[in-house]
Order: structure tokens, then sequence, then C-alpha cells
């Protein structure tokens, strides 16, 4: 991973920039991409909706959902300048101390089928613990 980038909580004056830079990551958008809706986020899930910086620049977040038993990353984003030099998996692998404090067991992703990037992204961190669900794109890390 680049030396410079810090993984860190996002911080709710930073949501409009989130919602700029999962645009740039070309990540599909969703019903729940709002200003309103990640400010709520941060407030109510701080730990668990963090972003990447370098030189005071987000470059990458991870947006996890926590139903009390298991996590949920529901969105990964990293801008593709970024890419492949282990911001993703640092952003999964800090999110995954926080999932550990709360007494996670598993963690999920559902993955577009047809969004390659994400697809190869997921089967990387295999050796993390990431398994697809042979019954559909889903990885699944059990502890």
């Amino acid at each position: 991973m680049t030396a410079s980038v810090t993984i860190r909580p996002c911080r709710s004056n930073e949501c409009a920039n989130i919602l700029s830079l999962c645009k740039d990551a070309e990540a599909t958008p969703s019903i729940t991409d709002s200003t309103k809706e990640l400010k709520r986020l941060v407030r109510e899930n701080g730990d668990l909706f963090l972003v990447a910086e370098h030189d005071g620049q987000l470059v990458g977040t991870v947006i996890v959902g926590w139903d009390g038993c298991q996590g949920n990353i529901h969105r990964l984003a990293v801008l593709p300048e970024y890419r492949r030099q282990g911001i993703g998996k640092a952003l999964i692998q800090e999110v995954e101390h926080h999932l550990s404090a709360r007494g996670a067991r598993r963690i999920t992703i559902l993955a577009e089928r047809e969004h390659t990037v994400a697809i190869s992204f997921w089967d990387s961190l295999e050796d993390i613990g990431y398994e697809r669900d042979p019954r559909m794109v889903r990885y699944v890390k059990t502890r």
C-alpha cells in the first residue's frame, strides 16, 4: 500500500466528496446515495464507514452494515488511479478489526456479476479468507 495513505473514519463534512469518489470509481449507484444518508451512517456507525486518504485527497472508501451477527460490505470504492496498491485490501482489513470488536463471525459482500473489477478484487482476497459462494457471486469470511 502507498505509504502515505491513511485509513480513518469518514467525517460528516466529507459525505459529498464520498459521493463524487464513488462516481469517479464507477461504483454502481444506489438509492441510498445521498449526502443525508451518508451523514446518518457517519453518526450511527462511524467505525464502519471508513475512508482512505492520500495527501489530503480521499482516494477510497468502504461502507459496512452490521446486523448484530455479521458485517455486510455494501460499498467499496477506490479511485482507478489508486487501484492495485493495496488500498482496497487495507480498507477491508481495517473494517474487519472493527467488526471483530463487535463480535462478527462472518462478513459478506455481494458483487455484481458483470462488474469485473469488483469480481477480480474479491477473488484476490482468497488469501485472507474470502471465498465465492457457489450459488451466487457472494463473498463470505467466517470467523
